[in-house]
């Protein structure tokens, strides 16, 4: 899908799509220069009984680490990614998310990401990802 100047847009996101009914919908929003989020993970979002599962947690730091981007109007995609697991993530733990930029060298944008507790503040992953900015003109 696009939006109104003919973009593409990521309204059916699997993390924050409002559009996609199989989705997270995390609703992430700037301060200053920090991307911020909450999101709980329910039963469906587990892996072994009773955890939240991998991918999913990878999904939400990826996102809050985009969403830095996207939400100054600045597209890019994934190019690279290291995650670090520190604790495992009970299902119905309410988590906090943050995401910030780190430095940028030519095309690429290197960026943090972290999955917080939101209780406890304790780090349950985070993430180093290089991202590639995308030229306007080369999206089709």
């Amino acid at each position: 899908m696009a939006d109104e100047r003919g973009r593409p847009d990521a309204n059916a996101c699997f993390v924050c799509g409002p559009d996609n009914p199989a989705g997270l919908r995390v609703s992430f929003r700037l301060e200053e220069d920090i991307c911020h989020a909450e999101f709980t993970p329910e039963t469906r979002h587990q892996g072994y009984d009773g955890v939240t599962h991998g991918g999913i947690i990878y999904s939400l730091l990826d996102d809050v680490m985009a969403n830095c981007l996207f939400l100054r109007g600045i597209r890019a995609y994934t190019a690279k990614c290291a995650i670090r697991y520190r604790d495992p993530v009970p299902v119905g733990t309410t988590l906090r998310l943050e995401g910030r930029e780190l430095r940028r060298i030519g095309r690429f944008v290197i960026l943090e990401g972290r999955v917080l507790r939101a209780e406890s503040g304790v780090v349950a992953a985070e993430a180093e990802s290089t991202f590639l900015l995308v030229d306007s003109e080369d999206e089709s």
